[in-house]
């Protein structure tokens, strides 16, 4: 086995998700800013604190992703139920950290949460072009593209996993 390989299998098997608290705010904030801006636009940035100082906790499931009690991502769902989705929200994860599996274990822990909860027949999410290939090869295919949709150099593409 590579040595590459054996890196990523001690990250992923000592990554642990709980649920988001409030003394969570100002790691979450530094992931965010770590993947300003090519991943998120500067704007976004407002957008974020607001989500997290005032998100609906019937509404919205948000977790932290921890490696050794340090939080390295975050992430959420937004269930709708009345239109048999979820949505991711606000997913990311430490610049420092990427390529290491943290993402794939926050995106596969978020599709069985979908799946586990009644009644969902889909996942959708809004990425950019610079992601949209990790979510495809969780079996997200694009729905819509909008030229600079976050911001100017950031696409959005709109994605949708169906849960059958």
């Amino acid at each position: 086995m590579q040595r590459s390989n054996l890196a990523y299998i001690a990250v992923v098997m000592t990554i642990k998700s709980r649920p988001y608290v409030a003394g969570d705010f100002s790691s979450c904030l530094s992931i965010f800013e770590s993947n300003v801006p090519r991943y998120f636009a500067p704007a976004e940035r407002e957008q974020f604190v607001q989500f997290l100082e005032t998100k609906d906790p019937l509404r919205y499931l948000y977790f932290v992703s921890t490696l050794d009690g340090a939080v390295v991502a975050c992430h959420g769902l937004e269930l709708d139920a009345k239109n048999k989705r979820a949505s991711f929200v606000w997913g990311m994860v430490d610049r420092a950290f990427h390529g290491r599996g943290v993402g794939t274990c926050m995106t596969r822990d978020r599709i069985k949460i979908a799946k586990q909860t009644p009644n969902l027949a889909e996942v959708v999410l809004s990425t950019s072009q610079r992601t949209h290939g990790f979510y495809a090869r969780h079996g997200f295919v694009v729905t819509k593209i909008t030229p600079d949709g976050f911001g100017p150099g950031l696409d959005c593409y709109d994605m949708r996993l169906l849960l059958a």
